[in-house]
């Protein structure tokens, strides 16, 4: 057998305004044509009621999030604006991770923290995705909410997929593998798959694939899309926005960028280096969390975030209480190659020749390529197209005030279910 690699790599997980997207490129080591029978769809169709334990629940949440803090670590540069959604990739590698034998189905529990067998961490993901994309219907009283959730997986035709992994696909992601001809006609294939971003992301993407992305050597591109848009419970109001207002960078230097005003009763929560504030999206139903280490801790305290840290700091907000905040205007993207990354957290066989990934196909022919991922977030006065604290024994004499005008860490968050669906970092406002 003659092991050939891709020469490029494929996917990406873009956020435009709110926007998550994953893709998983997957080439085989083989030199010769796919052989068989395909089947590109299951028989089984998606469990709306998922017979979950609660305690299952939390534990796949709670793993999800030791990732987040974990990628966040692998991803977070010093001085660097920063942002991405965990939810997206765990979500888009459980996928895979339902394909993955042996040391390879290990190593990528061990990095994205799957503690549940199998059969339950799928379970509990249709679960927890059908918790979530249902928050979309509920009444939002004039303002805006959305949150949709989208899984795709293309196959190359002719490829043969095991109906084991096709009923895990149907049954837990309501997802199915769309069969096109990467090796005869890549062009068309990847219109194609652009026109089902630009659909799922309500037109936001219009080219998420560019022109040569697709090749030959491409069997199977996995796809998962995450839009988010919400309205703050409590607006901002423009007229209170400082249009030239100081933030201060790492550095020591000062931009000069919109800081947005307003009092309104929040969870708060402070410690010695730090202010912790949640900041709530109409409904309830999610939150912004900002974290504002002093501004000469926040490299240690950064440094420092885990999934520990993060829920102390979020059991010691307390009842809302009247908060001053001041924070920026801001917009920007964030893009990552994730292989090394991924690699680096424990999972290296399935991107390598080691991979074991026959429980797509009943072969040792698949491997990871590259996954990529690429965030865009905008925050104003209005809403976000995230709750964090940390403090021990709080005592509160006078109105807190929460000014962000330095280096902040930022994270949207489901907070019945305290599922983190983005990370961020504001070293640089102005930095779009």
């Amino acid at each position: 057998m003659t092991t050939r690699f891709s020469k490029r790599a494929l996917g990406l997980t873009i956020l435009i305004v709110g926007l998550g997207l994953t893709a998983v490129l997957w080439t085989v080591f083989r030199d010769g044509g796919p052989s068989g029978y395909t089947i590109a769809q299951s028989a089984e169709e998606r469990q709306l009621e998922p017979q979950v334990e609660a305690a299952e629940l939390d534990t796949l949440v709670a793993g999800n999030t030791r990732f987040a803090l974990d990628l966040y670590q692998a991803l977070r540069h010093e001085g660097a604006n920063l942002f991405f959604s965990p939810y997206s990739i765990s979500l888009a590698l459980a996928m895979t991770y339902a394909g993955a034998l042996g040391d390879t189905e290990a190593q990528m529990a061990q990095a994205l923290h799957f503690t549940l067998e199998q059969e339950f961490l799928h379970q509990a993901f249709d679960a927890l995705d059908l918790e979530l994309s249902a928050l979309s219907d509920a009444p939002t009283d004039g303002g805006r909410f959305q949150l949709d959730i989208a899984n795709a997986l293309w196959g190359q035709s002719g490829w043969s997929f095991l109906p084991e992994f096709l009923d895990i696909l149907a049954e837990n992601y309501g997802s199915v593998i769309q069969l096109l001809d990467f090796a005869r006609d890549p062009e068309d294939a990847r219109l194609t798959i652009n026109d089902w971003v630009c659909r799922q992301t309500g037109e936001r993407v219009a080219d998420l694939l560019p022109p040569g992305a697709i090749d030959s050597l491409t069997e199977l591109l996995l796809t998962n899309a995450i839009y988010f848009s919400a309205t703050w419970e409590f607006c901002f109001n423009p007229d209170f926005t400082i249009d030239e207002g100081c933030f201060a960078r790492l550095d020591g230097t000062e931009v000069e960028v919109p800081i947005m005003r307003q009092m309104a009763p929040l969870r708060y929560a402070e410690g010695s280096t730090y202010q912790a504030v949640e900041i709530p999206y109409l409904g309830g139903e999610f939150s912004m969390v900002a974290l504002l280490p002093q501004l000469s801790m926040f490299e240690s305290f950064a440094s420092a975030l885990n999934a520990n840290q993060l829920a102390q700091i979020m059991s010691r907000m307390f009842t809302p209480i009247s908060v001053y905040l001041a924070m920026p205007k801001f917009s920007y993207e964030s893009g990552f190659h994730l292989k090394d990354p991924l690699t680096s957290l424990g999972m290296p066989d399935a991107f390598s020749e080691a991979a074991d990934f026959s429980g797509m196909d009943g072969s040792r022919e698949l491997f990871l390529d590259e996954v990529f991922h690429k965030a865009f977030i905008s925050v104003d006065e209005d809403g976000t197209e995230a709750a964090a604290g940390t403090a021990a024994g709080i005592y509160r004499m006078e109105t807190p005030e929460v000014f962000l005008n330095h280096p902040f860490i930022f994270l949207i968050v489901h907070n019945e279910t305290r599922t983190v669906l983005f990370i961020g970092q504001v070293t640089d406002p102005s930095a779009g």
